[in-house]
């Protein structure tokens, strides 16, 4: 099923949160191994463009070509985007109703220093701490180590696509609510993040949100991602998107794309040695991540495996590109390949589908919670003098 069926044949909510969830652990998987590479490298190290699942940059040398991340990234392995993920729907089992920074402090940072899991990258079972990138690591640090106030704690951070490469959760939550999902997901992301990350966090999740109304299109989650981002964000947004609109395939785009989006970025050129400015709180800057999934998202036409490809071969961060594109696409109701769910999910020994089954059911908990809620409050306005609901 594609995003341009008709409303009356568009997926059930359960079948858009296991397309997100399955769809961004896939991208991640499939971006991993070319992480931090130029399109031009990732051409002359695979003799063509990616088309599904290859091996690790080095080869059997992975453990010690990059002494600072020894990971097997490659093979169908997920990365840190998909094991935080998760790791945030577990808190939602948890806790049961919508989330806040407290929440973090309270269920994420125990659940990331406390319980082994099968870490695929390691080859081991280990805490998920001892995976994460330094950015992701920083919430232990400040959260349980410093006791800072979790609203505040983002502040200092490194600003990067940390906290919105695992937001795809919070929109899945507030399906079909964007601006829910934006005000939920800077909330959240307050623990982690500050300045543009901790926007595009906000907006991811808003776009996820977005992607998940019947009827719903690329056009539709862009027009509502600009209707909510604020500052550099919305600008970058707006120019990798207009810039798209003028492409009908990836390939064209990957140069284009990467010139639109660059007077936004901070990391500059060189993916693996940022700029003196990069990384920094600004109004002016943006992740670069988060425009460049929305631009493959458009070329693709809301595709799951062309905005997925187009992704993971445009390089850079593309494992967190192809993650935000795979849950929209998925979200949009674009089916993920079942061979490359069914090689990732036995590469990572992952039930991918076991997290979408929980968060399913907490999200309708959570939306007959909100009903309740909503209306006690009707009764209650209607007891003020209020305008009482017509309906």
């Amino acid at each position: 099923m594609t995003p341009k069926e008709s409303e009356s044949q568009s997926p059930l909510l359960s079948d858009r949160i296991t397309a997100a969830l399955v769809g961004a652990a896939v991208g991640d998987a499939l971006g991993g191994p070319v992480e931090g590479y130029t399109p031009e490298q990732i051409l002359d190290r695979h003799g063509g463009r990616i088309h599904g699942v290859v091996g690790p940059w080095n080869g059997d040398a992975w453990r010690t070509a990059r002494p600072i991340a020894p990971y097997h990234k490659g093979d169908g392995h997920i990365t840190d985007d998909t094991l935080m993920t998760h790791a945030l729907v577990r808190v939602y089992a948890r806790v049961r109703d919508h989330l806040d920074a407290y929440a973090i402090a309270d269920h994420l940072v125990p659940d990331l220093m406390t319980t082994p899991r099968w870490i695929p990258e390691l080859e081991a079972e280990a805490l998920p701490l001892q995976r994460v990138f330094l950015a992701e690591k920083w919430l232990v640090a400040r959260l349980h180590y410093g006791h800072v106030d979790p609203r505040e704690a983002g502040v200092g951070n490194i600003v990067n696509c940390g906290a919105a490469m695992y937001m795809a959760p919070v929109g899945l939550v507030n399906a079909a609510n964007p601006h829910g999902a934006y005000t939920e997901a800077l909330d959240i992301a307050g623990a982690h993040q500050s300045s543009y990350g901790r926007e595009a966090a906000a907006v991811f999740a808003a776009a996820v949100a977005a992607a998940c109304a019947p009827g719903a299109t690329p056009d539709s989650v862009i027009t509502t991602c600009l209707s909510l981002a604020k500052d550099g964000t919305r600008a970058a947004i707006e120019a990798v998107c207009e810039e798209a609109s003028r492409h009908q395939d990836t390939e064209s785009a990957l140069t284009p794309l990467r010139e639109a989006v660059t007077p936004y970025d901070t990391v500059g050129p060189d993916y693996r040695t940022p700029s003196l400015g990069a990384r920094r709180p600004s109004r002016l800057h943006t992740i670069e991540e988060l425009p460049i999934a929305l631009g493959m998202l458009l070329v693709a036409s809301g595709d799951y495996r062309r905005a997925v490809l187009g992704s993971v071969n445009y390089g850079r961060d593309c494992d967190s590109i192809a993650t935000m594109a795979g849950a929209l696409a998925g979200a949009l109701g674009s089916p993920v390949p079942e061979d490359w769910a069914k090689t990732v999910a036995e590469a990572s020994r992952l039930d991918l589908w076991e997290p979408a089954r929980t968060l399913t059911e907490v999200t309708r908990h959570i939306f007959q919670q909100d009903v309740l809620r909503r209306r006690t409050h009707e009764q209650s306005f209607t007891a003020l003098g209020g305008t009482a609901c017509s309906a």
